[in-house]
C-alpha cells in the first residue's frame, strides 16, 4: 500500500483552502482578453486564478508608476507580438482586471503613455467601486 512506502500526511486538506476572491472587470478588459489568442488567454486567465487564490504567476510583475496599490502585469509573448495583462490585488476583497492589451509599441518595452494613462484612469474606477462609490 503506498502509505506504508509514503507514511507522511498532506498538512492541508483540500477543503480546507481559502475561497477565490471574485474577479472586477473594468470597463471592456474582459472583451479584449477574449479577443486574444488562447494560448495567451490560457496564461492570462492562469495568473489571476493565481491572484484570486492569493498566489502570484512567475510572469506577474509590479507595473512603474502605478502608487502603491499593487498593480501587476503579466507579459506574453505569442508568435511575435507581446500582450498584457493589468491588474491588482490591493483593492478589497477583490481582483481587479484593470486592462488587456497587445503591445503595438515598435521600439523598447516600455508601456506605452496612453497604455498608462488608461490603466491609470482604469485604477481610480477601481478604488472608488472598491470604496463602494460609482465611478
Amino acid at each position: 500500500m503506498l502509505a506504508d512506502v509514503f507514511p507522511f500526511r498532506y498538512k492541508t486538506r483540500v477543503t480546507d483552502a481559502q475561497p477565490l476572491k471574485p474577479l472586477v472587470w473594468v470597463a471592456g478588459s474582459k472583451r479584449d482578453l477574449m479577443a486574444m489568442p488562447d494560448e495567451v488567454q490560457d496564461v492570462f486567465g492562469y495568473a489571476l486564478h493565481l491572484a484570486q487564490s492569493g498566489g502570484k504567476h512567475d510572469q506577474a510583475k509590479p507595473l512603474r508608476g502605478q502608487g502603491s496599490a499593487g498593480v501587476l502585469e503579466v507579459v506574453e509573448d505569442w508568435h511575435g507580438d507581446t500582450y498584457r495583462a493589468v491588474y491588482t490585488v490591493k483593492l478589497g476583497a477583490a481582483v481587479y482586471v484593470l486592462h488587456c492589451f497587445q503591445k503595438k509599441a515598435t521600439r523598447g518595452i516600455a508601456t506605452p503613455k496612453p497604455e498608462l494613462d488608461l490603466i491609470a484612469t482604469r485604477l481610480k474606477a477601481a478604488e472608488a467601486h472598491a470604496k463602494g462609490a460609482t465611478p
